[in-house]
């Protein structure tokens, strides 16, 4: 693990966007995606750091952590359903097969927790009971386990510009997607969750509910695309005091970015406005999270890449050929 002072030292150089000499640059919170020939993508995952959908920070090292978790995910889900991952030439870059994204975002929930608009407890706390189609009964606690992990699919962007909730049975209704493809996207996305949680129990984590991606290839294979069972994608919390800490009423501890969402929520920020400033070792902070979550989960140790980053991969992705 770095200590605080490593990590103080590179701040100032974690990687906030990509300059590469290849068409048709896009960018879209934390990653930057450049087109390759032969139906290849080049995604690049930054340092950026987005909480209120907005880009608060570079955190170094996070877009390795990022991409390297994704790439090891993919490679123990395999076995699943295909992904899009080729090749990784950088610690911060991947090349993957270019497809077309699927309208839905996939969400995997395995506790009834949150506060966001979509977030089961918040409805639930409303009065709601039947949510996203699924009846739940009375009488739940926040953050209570439910008796099977259920999916939660929503828009990506919807007609607000918002993700919108969805019943399953509406993303086949309002023509979303095929029946065909719905039921195999289902199945698929409960059994990585499955075997994230396994993974996730083993490493001392509890994963708490995910978000999936998928995509169409052009011989219309649906694949897993985007990242998985990452900080940014996933909610972990320590399972070590998980029961005691959920019997006494208390909040679990998370053990992913919210700890930064909730440092700026005591700021009285939410997402309006400019941001307040926070102390640099919040981000330092982030950054050993990061990377020890990582290292939990892959059981590998982190091998930090050098800074700055950009020259680097540069370099690498002349040695692949890439550039």
């Amino acid at each position: 693990m770095l200590n605080e002072q490593e990590i103080i030292q590179v701040l100032a150089k974690a990687l906030e966007s990509s300059d590469l000499t290849l068409p048709d640059k896009q960018q879209g919170k934390v990653r930057d995606w450049y087109s390759l020939a032969d139906q290849r993508r080049l995604i690049v995952t930054s340092d950026r750091l987005s909480a209120f959908d907005r880009n608060l920070a570079v955190v170094p090292y996070k877009g390795q952590v990022l991409n390297q978790l994704a790439a090891w995910w993919f490679e123990q889900t395999a076995d699943v359903i295909p992904n899009h991952l080729i090749s990784i030439p950088d610690p911060n870059c991947a090349i993957v097969k270019e497809v077309q994204p699927l309208p839905i975002e996939v969400i995997v929930r395995g506790f009834i927790t949150g506060v966001t608009s979509t977030a089961l407890w918040y409805r639930y706390s409303l009065g709601e009971r039947e949510i996203y189609g699924y009846t739940f009964p009375e009488g739940l606690k926040k953050n209570q386990q439910l008796p099977e992990p259920i999916i939660t699919p929503t828009t990506k962007g919807g007609a607000s510009g918002h993700d919108e909730r969805l019943t399953c049975a509406e993303v086949v209704e309002n023509g979303y997607l095929e029946a065909d493809d719905w039921e195999k996207i289902q199945t698929a996305a409960l059994q990585i969750f499955k075997r994230g949680q396994e993974v996730a129990e083993q490493a001392g984590l509890i994963l708490v509910d995910t978000k999936y991606e998928f995509g169409r290839s052009d011989a219309g294979e649906i694949i897993l695309i985007d990242e998985v069972h990452t900080p940014d994608s996933s909610r972990f919390w320590k399972s070590e005091n998980y029961v005691e800490r959920f019997e006494q009423g208390l909040e679990p501890e998370n053990f992913d970015k919210e700890f930064i969402r909730i440092a700026y929520a005591d700021l009285g920020y939410r997402g309006d406005g400019e941001p307040p400033q926070v102390p640099a070792l919040l981000w330092v902070q982030a950054c050993q999270r990061y990377i020890r979550i990582y290292e939990m989960l892959t059981g590998l140790p982190f091998e930090p890449a050098a800074y700055p980053a950009e020259a680097r991969i540069r370099e690498n992705l002349l040695k692949a050929g890439v550039i």
